[in-house]
């Protein structure tokens, strides 16, 4: 059937750079409608904000753009517009008051994403914006949209879109990745959707796996070539996860797809000086065993002490000086990222090459994207939320600026 002809904006997507966009525009005085394929917004959001919703970084602004690949100076530039105290104080107008953690990065108060969903959304709802759930986009025709609804297929023609759709990691929250083959029908080139922050598979012995799966690895130092993190991890029945691998998730998946294996080098107690870590084996009592040995003068846990003997194929010498080397540098062999829809974010998506200055498609003039739906990735720790919402910002400007030169 003919498309409905509306004369407002669709933003196709409910995450926070969809979410942002919609404010933006709508303070704007121009009528917003936001598409969403789920029964509700945000819940991408809302799972993410499980064990505290971790919403921006606090370190200084040049490192944290720092944080980002591939660099496109656009994906900065939106932050920078849009710097994470910018974000914390559009959070407490929200009522929702902000911290610093102890690692530097920044919660609400509340450490939870449904209150700060709930005032974002009563918000949206005064300033006019109506949200359409269960709207699956399933088309881009000569400027139309294609919808499947409960109620049938659904077709709308508005003024301008915002595209904000996700990557495909969480399918299940309502980001799968279904829109690539829309937009490369439509001639946009979008980079392979790949596993970011994610875990590995490692090729663990039968006893390792089945003793020591779901035991966390604390204060650990991985490096991987001339990249390095310190952090946490958790030993999987089939690899390893954690802050410190997703840390390096990038270097660690390069590796795999160049050699087919990647080498990481573990230092298992990095608070610790080579020197003083070796005068303290030496100092360990005649008979004891090696294990014991690991326990009490390395402080090392049961999971740490089954992961040096796993990484060094349970050939540990026991005298202090090479002991103490292999505690520092444990290799081990990742053999590739688990599988997307366990990634917390993804990589790739359409390429910068594809947009012009206001985050707009070249190849359909009033078509804008935002969020990860776009080609860059970047660690856990606050960046990945920072960007989706500096980007529909960005994208909303452009689009308002886009509006404008219309007439």
């Amino acid at each position: 059937m003919d498309a409905d002809r509306e004369h407002g904006i669709a933003i196709v997507g409910g995450g926070p750079a969809g979410l942002m966009a919609a404010e933006v525009l709508a303070g704007a005085g121009q009528p917003v409608t936001v598409y969403e394929r789920m029964p509700s917004v945000g819940r991408k959001l809302l799972i993410a904000g499980r064990g505290g919703l971790n919403l921006t970084h606090s370190e200084p602004l040049p490192d944290f753009l720092g944080r980002y690949a591939p660099v496109d100076p656009r994906l900065p530039a939106a932050v920078e517009a849009y710097p994470p105290d910018a974000l914390r104080a559009w959070c407490e107008r929200l009522g929702q008051n902000t911290f610093v953690g102890s690692s530097g990065r920044v919660f609400p108060e509340s450490f939870k994403a449904s209150p700060l969903l709930r005032a974002w959304l009563t918000r949206l709802d005064a300033l006019g914006v109506t949200i359409r759930t269960r709207h699956r986009l399933v088309g881009l025709e000569d400027g139309a949209l294609a919808f499947d609804t409960p109620e049938g297929p659904h077709r709308v023609r508005p003024r301008a879109t915002l595209l904000a759709l996700g990557g495909a990691s969480w399918p299940r929250l309502g980001s799968d990745g279904a829109w690539v083959p829309l937009l490369e029908g439509n001639g946009v080139a979008v980079a392979p959707l790949k596993p970011a922050n994610v875990g590995f598979h490692v090729a663990w012995s039968a006893h390792f796996s089945g003793r020591f799966a779901g035991e966390p690895l604390k204060r650990l130092a991985a490096r991987i070539g001339g990249a390095s993190a310190r952090g946490e991890a958790v030993a999987t029945a089939d690899g390893i996860e954690g802050g410190v691998i997703y840390a390096l998730s990038r270097p660690i998946r390069e590796a795999v797809e160049r050699d087919g294996v990647a080498e990481l080098t573990l230092d298992l107690r990095p608070d610790l000086d080579a020197g003083v870590l070796q005068a303290r084996l030496a100092r360990s009592r005649s008979g004891e065993s090696l294990s014991t040995r690991l326990r009490k003068a390395a402080a090392l846990s049961p999971a740490a002490i089954g992961l040096l003997r796993e990484a060094h194929a349970n050939a540990l010498p026991t005298e202090a000086e090479p002991l103490a080397a292999a505690i520092k540098a444990a290799p081990l062999r990742l053999l590739g990222p688990a599988p997307i829809a366990r990634a917390i974010s993804t990589a790739g998506g359409v390429t910068f090459a594809e947009l012009d200055a206001h985050f707009m498609l070249r190849a359909r003039p009033g078509t804008f994207l935002a969020g990860e739906m776009l080609d860059w990735e970047a660690p856990t720790g606050g960046y990945l939320l920072q960007a989706a919402f500096a980007s529909g910002r960005a994208a909303a400007k452009g689009m308002l600026a886009w509006l404008d030169g219309q007439g």
